[in-house]
């Protein structure tokens, strides 16, 4: 499975648990970007995320969750 439909399927994903209304390019960009956010953290925490596709799309998915949410709140904010 290819990066971007791990992408598009883990943002999908966030976005029906974090009840968002986007569309798939923006749900591509928040799976890949989530994803990255999330491996970023965890390397700060050495834990390392296997490059297997079901762990990468469960940190994309929670990745993406975390986005939206620091999305959220910086939106709220202003």
């Amino acid at each position: 499975m290819d990066q971007s439909s791990l992408g598009g399927l883990a943002g999908w994903f966030a976005s029906m648990i974090m009840k968002a209304n986007t569309g798939i390019i923006a749900n591509i960009g928040l799976g890949i970007v989530g994803a990255v956010v999330l491996n970023f953290i965890l390397g700060l925490l050495d834990i390392y995320a296997a490059d297997a596709w079901i762990t990468q799309l469960f940190v994309g998915l929670v990745g993406a969750c975390l986005v939206i949410w620091l999305w959220r709140a910086m939106r709220g904010r202003s």
